[in-house]
């Protein structure tokens, strides 16, 4: 069994109240441990079928009379998680990304909007050209889209596009303790050398209409899907 730390508040009495326990934070000596399960959860996850989408936005501009360069990229998590009260979707993204920044970081004025274009079976070549910054720096120059009210690029021929915009500031997937509602103390940096992520939540402010697309070609369509470490899509036989 790994060793726990509970971290809890002290009541009146300087004692500690179970009912009142923050969430349990892993030590240093469980890092081994953690890493088995992670290990684990991917080779279970690759059994299963995830959706492709490619995220866009702008980045923020020095000029503050002139917007920021387009910014994309391809999501490696993205679900919705509620249609009721509000539709809200939300995605992670490893930091430091220049896709993080241009949502924390919005245009004067605005609150953090973008595009989450989902990728259909025939943008194979778009999901990697925006995963892969180092190999393709301008992965707008040669793609075709239409922009949202906002401004903000519909990349053409996807599934479908949603306009969002963030409903609060990220969240910190680092600190256990953080994330069970004391934040009292701030959100320490994770170890040296650690991977982290950043979770986001966005409210759906729209379905964009895809330019070009009959109602009849958009019921044709086929998701692009990343399953066992590669690209594929469904059975088109199976879909009637």
């Amino acid at each position: 069994m790994p060793n726990l730390v509970r971290r809890g508040r002290p009541n009146q009495k300087g004692s500690r109240n179970i009912a009142e326990m923050d969430l349990i934070c892993y030590s240093k000596g469980n890092y081994e441990h953690s890493k088995n399960i992670c290990q684990q959860l991917r080779i279970l996850f690759r059994e299963t079928a995830q959706p492709v989408a490619v995220v866009t936005s702008r980045l923020p501009s020095r000029d503050k009379n002139q917007p920021g360069q387009f910014h994309g990229a391809t999501l490696s998590s993205f679900t919705s998680i509620a249609m009721d009260p509000y539709p809200l979707v939300t995605f992670s993204l490893r930091i430091p990304s220049r896709m993080a920044m241009s949502l924390k970081c919005p245009a004067p004025g605005s609150s953090s909007p973008m595009v989450v274009n989902l990728l259909s079976a025939q943008q194979e070549s778009i999901a990697r050209k925006f995963s892969r910054p180092d190999l393709h720096p301008e992965p707008f120059s040669n793609t075709s889209y239409s922009l949202s009210k906002e401004g903000l690029p519909v990349i053409a021929g996807s599934l479908g596009a949603i306009s969002c915009q963030l409903v609060a500031a990220p969240l910190s997937l680092h600190d256990l303790e953080f994330l069970g509602g004391d934040g009292s103390n701030g959100c320490p940096a994770p170890a040296e050398g650690a991977i982290t992520s950043e979770l986001f939540i966005a409210r759906v402010l729209r379905v964009e209409s895809m330019v070009g697309d009959s109602e009849e070609a958009l019921s044709e369509k086929l998701p692009l899907l990343y399953h066992r470490r590669t690209f594929t899509t469904v059975d088109k036989s199976s879909c009637k």
